[in-house]
């Protein structure tokens, strides 16, 4: 019999999915009858605007929209996507040059390392970042580098502190609201983020998926608000989160037009972009769903969040309250370790959540909660964790 080729130097360095590891867990689990609650992923449990999935119906229903889409994705979503820009942050987009649609954010997050780095280039990443950040640069054969963002600091980055390495480094991540601490950051710490890459020729790359949803009054930015940023910058955003439709996979990267081009040399040996019945979905989702659709889902992760601050000290944690984000980044009271905490509580009590060392070694004394579940099931998994914490404490 014979023997396979050795795989890629690459696949060796590539991590492990810690998502990939849980789901198997789950399967396990479930196949022996256990009901798991998961409160760590991140998936919106309520459905889109009603109109969202009339008008995918409409779109499938028409026969000639099942063939190829353009590389640069349709022209309608694009230009949904720029008016979106107009109407929420004042920013002026060229949709033929300055928007490119994703297959959700996330390709073009690992797509836009492997358009710009190679071996012994760097991307500069939060010390607590979302892990596709560090699997795209590891998967374009580059490195990162770690920058601390810290509790004491409000989860904001010091561009005063040492960056070593940063001679190497192409690119900056930021990611506000932010995954998985629930920071919220101002206008000025873009602008200084800009001023920092401008200083050091890097191209600041903002993950903004969260940026609506927020709670109260507070409302996030993008960093295109920033005057001339899209000369040194690009942003991601995405529908997954702020319209429910994270199986959907719709997304975009705007700004910077000669990095929109470049990346779609690189996207488009990938894939051959969305259908057309999503991007029309897409469409009425960014043009015509109102603020007071986006208010009142809100309002319910608001109050979700509000329930499992509440119990956060009957088992054994505490954190800061987000103003945006789907999570709630909690801290272990006894400095114990997130795995141990978060093992104990799957296999004990039948709840799911996220290790904080998922997104980084800073974060191994917290656990990540998410906000999409049913307000039945959230009450029930706190229930479970209070019983279960009062016998293992």
């Amino acid at each position: 019999m014979s023997q396979l080729p050795k795989p890629s130097a690459r696949l060796a360095r590539f991590p492990v999915n810690p998502f990939a590891t849980l789901n198997q867990r789950l399967v396990e689990l479930k196949a022996a009858g256990k009901d798991v609650i998961r409160l760590d992923m991140g998936s919106p449990d309520l459905p889109p605007p009603p109109a969202v999935i009339e008008a995918l119906a409409r779109s499938a229903a028409d026969p000639s929209h099942h063939g190829y889409s353009a590389y640069r994705g349709d022209p309608g979503f694009r230009r949904a996507v720029a008016a979106y820009y107009e109407r929420r942050f004042g920013v002026t987009l060229d949709p033929d040059t300055e928007v490119l649609p994703l297959i959700g954010s996330k390709e073009g997050l690992v797509n836009l390392s492997v358009t710009y780095l190679d071996a012994g280039d760097v991307a500069l990443v939060p010390s607590l970042s979302y892990p596709s950040y560090i699997a795209g640069a590891l998967l374009a054969g580059g490195d990162t580098i770690s920058f601390p963002i810290r509790a004491e600091n409000s989860y904001l980055p010091d561009f005063d502190e040492p960056f070593p390495g940063i001679e190497r480094a192409k690119l900056l991540w930021l990611n506000y609201p932010n995954n998985p601490t629930g920071a919220i950051a101002g206008l000025d710490t873009f602008e200084r983020a800009l001023e920092f890459c401008r200083a050091h020729n890097l191209l600041l790359c903002s993950d903004n998926p969260y940026v609506d949803v927020t709670f109260g009054s507070y409302r996030a930015h993008s960093v295109m608000e920033i005057p001339d940023a899209k000369d040194s910058a690009i942003e991601f955003m995405s529908l997954s989160k702020s319209h429910n439709m994270a199986g959907w996979r719709l997304g975009a990267c705007v700004g910077n037009r000669t990095v929109i081009d470049n990346l779609l040399m690189i996207k488009s040996t990938f894939d051959s972009a969305q259908s057309r019945p999503i991007y029309d979905a897409g469409s009425e989702a960014l043009n015509n769903t109102p603020q007071s659709w986006i208010d009142a889902r809100n309002a319910r992760y608001e109050a979700r969040r509000d329930q499992i601050i509440a119990a956060l000290p009957t088992i054994g944690l505490t954190a800061d309250v987000p103003q945006g984000s789907l999570y709630v980044w909690a801290r272990l009271l006894d400095g114990s370790l997130d795995r141990d905490y978060t093992d104990s509580a799957l296999s004990e009590a039948s709840v799911s959540l996220t290790p904080g060392s998922t997104y980084g070694e800073a974060g191994r004394h917290y656990v990540r909660f998410s906000l999409g579940v049913s307000e039945q099931r959230l009450d029930e998994a706190l229930d479970r964790l209070r019983e279960w914490y009062r016998v293992h404490a």
